[in-house]
């Protein structure tokens, strides 16, 4: 980490030093592995292992499914139902690969919502927060072109809505879902295209997760005061650090077991109760499903698209102004997309001065409200349109709204926060008085 003053990878013998002039990759590792990391992390934490599990995972039983699956309209169902009965551990492979999937969001929403309480996207970690972002971002195209390729009912139904709002872009936007489907409508071309970019956006995934690591190596590491590391001295930052190996990664992998003994629990008694029946049916453009709604990970988002119809004022008054140019429709989208925006934008909207929401009172309730909030949306996502949850979803997606754009800016003004400790090692030993100083 080139912030904080630590021990780097010193080559012992003549073939360490010959490979460490040549390609120091024995040293990237070291200081990985040894990086100085704020020794007052708490269980929150551990969720970064399961995040990279859950990509390793998906990326090598994806490549295993990829050798079973042909991405053709005539032949795609046909060739799941060729896993799931023919192959040897097909079925096991796919249950696997489809509640990773699960696993993988459930386990990045708290990363998120972690971050949001302890203020990691606040300065010096803005840029890390965004590429977190990104990855956020490109996880649910990831998902949603994965979801395409069982090629069942609401395989083809999902897709049929989510790129039909691409069409509610004003001027441009019947040309954009032309070109995303391949062809006037959802068809072969679309689940080629789709199957191509799934096999793809994994690796892309991967690469904005080795940026992401690498700019909060370089930033240091969080933690649940939001204090940060001293960096006068080597043993200064010792007193408030420990190496990630072995304290960290221990923790770490212990709580990986834990979390992978409930989902291999999920995957060999339950491996469909995330899933929809309908997708077990094969696509039929002429048969509607009664309700096509997305997987659970997406529901909150699609409660905010599906709250803004033509009855609420603040679309009325937005497409009057613009002439109708910005319609209900667009108007869903705009808010979809604008949701995730406003986060990503929490780095700039947090006016506090203290990082860490433990030290903020008032904060602590409007966030337990956001995750409430979320909740919420995510229930009401999957019911029908009418009353109550038409108005469910208005006032979810409002809250949603008003916490990153009103309650966090005032919150940095008007609230009084406690004050934080002066050190990390003085939150340590405030809470293990009886462990050995750096110095023991």
């Amino acid at each position: 980490m080139a912030g904080i003053p630590h021990d780097h990878y010193e080559p012992s013998s003549g073939f360490d030093k010959w490979l460490h002039k040549r390609l120091p990759i024995v040293s990237l590792a070291y200081d990985t592995l040894m990086i100085p990391t704020p020794k007052n992390l708490n269980w929150w934490w551990i969720w970064g292992i399961v995040l990279a599990f859950c990509l390793v995972l998906q990326i090598v039983t994806g490549i295993i499914l990829v050798m079973h699956y042909t991405p053709h309209v005539d032949l795609a169902f046909a060739s799941i139902e060729h896993i799931m009965r023919d192959v040897n551990g097909g079925f096991f492979l796919r249950y696997i690969h489809m509640n990773g999937a699960s696993l993988f969001f459930v386990a990045v929403y708290i990363h998120m919502f972690r971050g949001l309480f302890y203020g990691s996207y606040k300065a010096p970690r803005e840029v890390t927060w965004i590429i977190g972002m990104l990855i956020y971002l490109a996880m649910m195209a990831t998902g949603f072109l994965g979801y395409v390729l069982p090629w069942g009912q609401m395989s083809f139904w999902g897709a049929t809505v989510i790129t039909g709002l691409f069409g509610a872009i004003p001027f441009i936007g019947d040309e954009i879902q032309t070109w995303l489907l391949g062809g006037p409508a959802v068809g072969n071309a679309t689940l080629n295209r789709f199957f191509s970019l799934h096999y793809l956006l994994p690796f892309v995934i991967a690469a904005l997760v080795a940026v992401h690591i690498w700019a909060f190596h370089t930033t240091g590491n969080n933690n649940p005061t939001g204090v940060e590391v001293r960096r006068g001295s080597k043993e200064e930052a010792k007193k408030d650090t420990l190496p990630f190996w072995p304290y960290f990664v221990i923790k770490d992998l212990f709580a990986l077991a834990i979390v992978l003994l409930i989902f291999w629990a999920i995957v060999g008694f339950m491996p469909n109760y995330l899933g929809h029946p309908d997708n077990y049916i094969e696509a039929n453009p002429l048969a509607t499903p009664a309700h096509i709604v997305p997987e659970w990970y997406y529901l909150p988002f699609y409660a905010i698209l599906r709250a803004f119809t033509a009855d609420v004022w603040a679309v009325q008054l937005v497409s009057w102004i613009t002439g109708g140019i910005i319609d209900a429709k667009f108007f869903g989208v705009l808010a979809m997309f604008g949701a995730i925006f406003v986060m990503a934008l929490a780095p700039w909207l947090d006016t506090s001065s203290v990082r860490s929401g433990k030290y903020r009172p008032a904060f602590k309730w409007w966030f337990r409200l956001l995750i409430i909030d979320f909740i919420v949306l995510t229930w009401v996502g999957a019911r029908d349109t009418n009353f109550p949850h038409d108005w469910i979803s208005l006032i979810g997606a409002t809250y949603w709204f008003a916490y990153f754009l009103i309650i966090l800016p005032l919150l940095g003004v008007f609230e009084k926060p406690e004050t934080p400790p002066a050190t990390i090692e003085d939150d340590f030993k405030k809470h293990y008085p009886d462990a050995p100083s750096a110095a023991e």
